[in-house]
């Protein structure tokens, strides 16, 4: 563990003197480097949730991870608006819609699989899921959907009012989906043993000095990955130009980029027949990136009269309600499925495919 926690200390320290060199807008040698030190600083970041997670114990844990990746979603998505403008008033959308198949599909269906696989069946509460699944749909229709059909002004948008309501919306429901899983119903987010009544989640003995230097260290991981992902957003638009693909990709690119570590830390939790901690993952993190996400980029955008576009297309909307559908289906039952992964999956590669070719 000392060796991990060294190794997380020198890379965010590197990527804050390569950034302050800057030597990265200028060589490309540079950005490929800046690139790697940006997803390695992501899963430093990580890491040090994870120590102070096993300090404080589940499921607090997997919220702090989901709160920090939403803080390093959030920065990214308002220090880009703010540099760019109007140019990227669907930024935030298309951000968030992506992180939210990507969860939906990717990191629940890779668990899934990857978990059936190894132990053909994993038990886990379907009570969380439910109260997971209900918050999720009702704030995915306020942000995503209700723009597109609303009157008050002509296109995406919300008027100011309805903007105020649906961001205030947001933060009830995703306050009181955090009482349910910390304090109300607490039992049902955790982990379950080999002894299906055995719960699993005492916190861990870190000492004084793990924690905070893991504290400080996480809020330095989170500060570089900001500045990095702004710094290196131009080059990986360019790119995606240049091939001819849809500037949305790059909003795709940005939440894979977000997510990455938090699939990891899912999937090894499936592996180790800890599905209940991989789906509180994945739902905590898709409530986190809708819930606080849409609010923070909404009071940034009213405060500097900035535009903001959140509603999805027709066909983005069917892709999302399939999503969503096919993953209550999936957890209907507290047992997981090799078949649920797969058809996740092919969402997922479906929610790709037609963004390229749409």
């Amino acid at each position: 563990m000392k060796k991990l926690l060294q190794w997380t200390i020198i890379i965010p320290i590197l990527a804050w003197g390569l950034f302050f060199s800057r030597v990265v807008d200028g060589s490309s040698f540079f950005q490929i480097v800046a690139s790697l030190l940006l997803i390695l600083s992501v899963m430093s970041a990580v890491h040090h949730s994870e120590i102070i997670a096993e300090r404080v114990g589940e499921p607090y844990g997997t919220i702090i991870l989901a709160i920090s990746i939403t803080v390093i979603e959030v920065s990214i998505i308002i220090s880009l608006m703010i540099s760019e403008g109007s140019e990227a008033s669907s930024l935030a959308r298309d951000t968030v819609y992506a992180a939210t198949m990507l969860i939906l599909n990717g990191i629940i269906g890779l668990c899934l699989l990857i978990g059936g696989l190894k132990h053909y069946e994993q038990n886990f509460s379907t009570s969380s899921v439910t109260i997971a699944l209900v918050s999720l749909v009702s704030i995915i229709v306020f942000t995503l959907v209700f723009p597109t059909f609303t009157e008050s002004v002509h296109g995406s948008y919300y008027s100011l009012p309805q903007l105020v309501f649906a961001s205030a919306a947001c933060l009830v429901i995703y306050g009181s989906f955090l009482f349910a899983q910390t304090k109300g119903y607490r039992q049902y987010f955790l982990t379950v043993g080999d002894d299906e009544n055995e719960l699993v989640a005492e916190p861990l003995a870190i000492n004084n000095k793990t924690f905070y230097t893991s504290l400080v260290f996480l809020i330095i991981s989170l500060g570089i990955v900001v500045l990095l992902a702004k710094t290196l957003s131009p080059t990986i638009e360019s790119i995606i130009v240049s091939y001819d693909l849809p500037k949305t990709l790059v909003g795709v690119v940005i939440a894979a980029i977000i997510l990455l570590p938090e699939a990891i830390a899912a999937i090894i939790a499936a592996r180790k027949n800890r599905l209940q901690t991989s789906i509180n993952l994945a739902l905590g993190s898709a409530l986190a990136s809708i819930g606080l996400t849409i609010p923070s980029v909404a009071a940034v955008c009213i405060m500097m009269d900035m535009p903001i576009i959140l509603g999805l297309d027709i066909k983005s909307i069917v892709l999302l309600a399939l999503s969503v559908f096919t993953v209550m289906l999936s957890l209907s039952k507290g047992k997981s499925n090799i078949v649920y992964g797969v058809v996740l999956l092919v969402n997922l590669f479906a929610f790709i495919f037609l963004m390229i070719y749409p």
